[in-house]
């Protein structure tokens, strides 16, 4: 992440924690969550029968939640209030990386997906570690449709263990399933 990060006083790193906690916090508040209620209920679509239903199966499984497009934006809204939707972000990259067929393509692809995910200090790095971040750049030599497989798996675990229950828990998602 930061250069130099070992070389700050541990108070700071503590006071960036607490900072980024409280500002979560903030946007979890009523009345500041009104707009980010609003906005993905918008985002759901005018689809309101399908959508409805699909509401009340993204509890099933996570699975259930990655296979419906509505299901992927309201996630991902609440990342973006968790200030952790790169790891979504880098999923859904690889997801469209396996559909490449062209082999020069590919090969830039990766490379785009691994300086803006998974290598160290990344503008949108996702927490992975150093072993699965050094395996994924040794695939990059030989780019093929299965290099980010590793990375993926584990960012995927990562919010399905971590971030969809939350999600599932949210004042967002709980507001989707009572107009459900």
């Amino acid at each position: 992440m930061c250069q130099g990060l070992a070389t700050f006083p541990i108070t700071c790193l503590e006071r960036a924690k607490d900072l980024k906690t409280r500002l979560g916090i903030l946007l979890h508040k009523p009345e500041l969550g009104h707009r980010i209620r609003t906005s993905s209920k918008l985002q759901l679509g005018s689809r309101r029968r399908d959508s409805s239903q699909d509401v009340l199966e993204w509890r099933e499984s996570f699975d259930q939640l990655l296979k419906s497009k509505s299901g992927v934006t309201a996630f991902h809204t609440f990342l973006k209030t968790e200030f952790s939707e790169e790891n979504l972000d880098f999923w859904l990259a690889c997801e469209d990386f396996k559909k490449t067929r062209s082999k020069t393509k590919l090969a830039s692809k990766a490379n785009r997906i691994y300086e803006e995910f998974v290598q160290s200090e990344a503008p949108r790095e996702v927490n992975i570690d150093h072993e699965t971040r050094e395996i994924t750049r040794k695939n990059l030599s030989g780019a093929t449709s299965t290099c980010f497989n590793e990375a993926q798996a584990k960012t995927r675990t990562l919010m399905e263990k971590d971030s969809y229950p939350r999600f599932l828990k949210s004042a967002s998602y709980q507001d989707m399933t009572k107009q459900a």
